[in-house]
């Protein structure tokens, strides 16, 4: 099993609609993500910054790198733009950072 951690950027004053969306994240999105490997996924959200950090845990041979080709993927990323930042084929910029220390 993989850690994997990323940000992303929310727009400023949209953190209740992120968690609406959210909260009614679509069952196929959900499949998918399993589909491909992904475990244990949170979400955090920090209000001095309006940046969102993401933790999950990816199975080894995981096939995350195929979601963004996937429609569900595609979909959600559309529903979600007008929220966060997002690159030209409408999913989020995101930037990945570094584990610094893990405790077993």
């Amino acid at each position: 099993m993989q850690r994997y951690a990323f940000k992303m950027f929310l727009n400023p004053g949209a953190r209740d609609e992120y968690r609406r969306r959210h909260d009614q994240i679509w069952p196929e999105l959900k499949a998918l993500l399993r589909e491909k490997g992904v475990r244990n996924y949170s979400i955090y959200f920090d209000p001095e910054t309006d940046v969102l950090f993401a933790y999950l845990e990816r199975v080894d041979g995981h096939g995350m790198d195929d979601l963004p080709s996937h429609p569900v993927m595609k979909r959600w990323w559309a529903h979600m733009k007008d929220i966060m930042a997002a690159n030209p084929d409408g999913s989020p910029t995101t930037a990945p950072v570094d584990e610094m220390f893990h405790l077993e």
